[in-house]
């Protein structure tokens, strides 16, 4: 089965419990006042603050103490169902004795202890770059629809989210059916994965994901010199359709989402693409996206511009208050037409 990191746990550890249930065993409950009981014992109850056995008097806030002490699952695979992650893998290369007659003789007065694992990476020299990370993805699930019709929910254009699916840089996680968008290096290989649930208030990076490769949405003219920028994919997927369906001027640039607050992804995007000259940052109507904007408006070699989202505090607020307006405009002249 493979093993855990701290780090793995301490995040299953952030789940709530009511999130699982309401994501995944929803059928098994029953809403009573602000709680939900389980239909087949009234005694067990979960809520915002946990999980609570009253016949074992005992609960607990969390999602993974759920599925480790009532569901029965181990350890390792409650914490990678949680997290919609693969295990780690012991290594099965056995290390050469070292043949010092300094270590034979530690061997022979302690033949059952077992030498420490050494975890620590080699020292990198000066002259040796530096090793990327390994990024553990998701398993993937047999199909993409789950993801399809939510983004599709979102307002997002199905031609689009499948153009996204067909260049492989997003797809559907077996387990949780969570969206995960990926970063590709410039060789085309798997650097970055930003995955975010359908159903529930998750999303998060993968482990070993290098913030230098962002979600990228190329433009149908390769050598454009503009790029514009995003907090998160589905900014970029919503800019996009409020382009392609006219609620906003066209843009035939790059887009790039910086996965977070960091401009990381840009700065490497740039250094991959010198001819690019302009930047329009797209980033969220708050703090946060302010600062990267000033942060954008430092940098040399380029110029920037500030696009704030017409309508709430995203690109995804403006598509989807667009189309309900769009929806309501329609429904107020199908009932003049009928009069």
């Amino acid at each position: 089965m493979g093993w855990v990191t701290k780090d793995q746990i301490e995040r299953a550890r952030l789940i709530p419990v009511l999130d699982y249930v309401m994501c995944y065993e929803e059928s098994l409950y029953k809403r009573i006042g602000k709680s939900y009981r389980l239909r087949t014992d009234d005694a067990f109850a979960v809520d915002d603050n946990g999980w609570y056995c009253h016949k074992k008097c005992t609960g607990s806030k969390t999602a993974l103490d759920y599925l480790v002490e009532i569901k029965g699952y181990g350890l390792v695979q409650a914490v990678c169902m949680l997290l919609d992650e693969k295990p780690q893998e012991r290594s099965g290369k056995a290390k050469a004795a070292p043949s010092s007659s300094k270590t034979n003789a530690r061997a022979t007065t302690a033949p059952n202890k077992k030498p420490a694992e050494n975890n620590t990476p080699p020292p990198v020299t000066e002259n040796e770059p530096p090793k990327p990370q390994t990024i553990s993805l998701p398993i993937r699930n047999k199909d993409n629809n789950r993801i399809i019709a939510y983004l599709q929910s979102r307002g997002i254009d199905r031609d689009l989210i499948l153009d996204c699916i067909n260049r492989g840089v997003l797809y559907e996680s077996r387990y949780y059916h969570n969206a995960v968008f990926l970063g590709k290096d410039e060789r085309g290989k798997t650097r970055f994965a930003a995955m975010r649930s359908i159903t529930a208030r998750f999303m998060r990076d993968a482990d070993g994901s290098d913030k230098r490769y962002g979600f990228v949405i190329p433009p149908k003219n390769p050598h454009s010199n503009e790029v514009a920028i995003y907090e998160a994919p589905i900014d970029c997927l919503s800019h996009q359709t409020l382009c392609e369906q006219r609620y906003i001027p066209p843009f035939d640039g790059w887009r790039l989402s910086l996965g977070g607050s960091s401009i990381t992804a840009l700065e490497h995007f740039l250094a991959q693409h010198p001819q690019i000259k302009h930047c329009i940052v797209c980033t969220d109507n708050d703090e946060v996206g302010e600062r990267i904007a000033e942060h954008v408006a430092e940098m040399q070699g380029i110029t920037s511009e500030r696009s704030l989202p017409i309508h709430g505090n995203d690109w995804n607020n403006t598509l989807q208050d667009m189309k309900k307006a769009e929806r309501t405009q329609g429904k107020v002249r199908s009932s003049t037409h009928r009069e």
